[in-house]
């Protein structure tokens, strides 16, 4: 089969060889890009691998009734497909309507980060001064679905007052994390991988401030930690956490890990990541 698509396009290559591969291409990359960090992933791998296997099982042995029966499943597949994948389709769907990801200007990507680092920031301002414990993870390129199943799915709009109510001492969710993924709340009362341990400069950091580490040691997430017993805010990325700060600090921080660097997540890190980078190793612990 590779090689006739090979000499097809041997035999044929021309402008409109080369617009056929690359809507293709279009194709399994907008995919990829929908599914990415979706329990969709697995099934579709799987999928693909049961394609290959019955395909090639079809191709090298000469099993006429097997090959009848895979006629006629190709009916069935072609409804059974799109009801699996029913949920990661109307999202699709739903994004085209409203000019989504693909069609999106980064201006207004831009403004959304902005805006949910506003509200982390004042959400965070008022849990320091109440002295209410929370820890906020920010999604960015790794998808932490396996963290989000692990708690309460809300798939909310960010706000100060919705992320307070999750984190006031008397609710069901204040114990855990909440994760933001896509300008929403994905979850709350998530649980997080604990850092191992070896690399804490203070032994004696909360369960909290460890899993805000351990976090940031398995993926590129940035997160906000609010301490019970200080009030005192910190964030951690990278496996390494500036503690001590202010709104306006973590406004800045924030703008720096999630905002700016998100839009250039795989480019060199800027000089404003650089100096703040530099300040981790800087900042002493209380």
């Amino acid at each position: 089969m590779c090689g006739e698509l090979c000499w097809t396009f041997e035999a044929n290559f021309n402008a409109a060889a080369i617009l056929d591969i690359l809507v293709v291409a279009t194709i399994i990359f907008g995919t990829s890009l929908l599914l990415r960090g979706t329990q969709a992933v697995a099934l579709l791998r799987g999928v693909l691998i049961l394609f290959v296997v019955v395909g090639v099982t079809a191709t090298v042995f000469p099993l006429v009734g097997f090959r009848w029966l895979l006629g006629n499943l190709v009916t069935a597949a072609a409804v059974a497909i799109p009801v699996i994948f029913q949920p990661e389709l109307r999202r699709a769907l739903e994004r085209l309507g409203r000019a989504g990801f693909v069609f999106s200007s980064r201006n207004t990507q831009a403004a959304l980060r902005m805006k949910i680092i506003d509200d982390v920031c004042a959400a965070a301002a008022r849990l320091s001064e109440r002295r209410q414990g929370a820890l906020i993870v920010l999604e960015r390129e790794t998808a932490l679905q396996e963290y989000i199943d692990t708690g309460v799915v809300l798939e909310s709009e960010v706000s100060p007052q919705l992320l307070l109510t999750i984190f006031w001492p008397k609710t069901e969710l204040h114990d855990g994390a909440a994760i933001l993924r896509n300008g929403k709340i994905a979850a709350a009362a998530c649980v997080l991988p604990l850092s191992s341990g070896r690399n804490l400069a203070d032994r004696k950091m909360g369960t909290r401030h460890r899993a805000a580490l351990g976090i940031s040691e398995v993926s590129d997430a940035v997160c906000v930690v609010v301490s019970e017993e200080t009030g005192q805010i910190s964030v951690a990325n990278g496996g390494r956490m500036i503690r001590r700060l202010d709104a306006t600090r973590l406004r800045t921080i924030l703008a720096a890990f999630y905002g700016e660097a998100q839009q250039a997540a795989r480019m060199p890190w800027t000089p404003l990541v650089n100096r703040i980078r530099a300040l981790v190793s800087r900042t002493p612990l209380p």
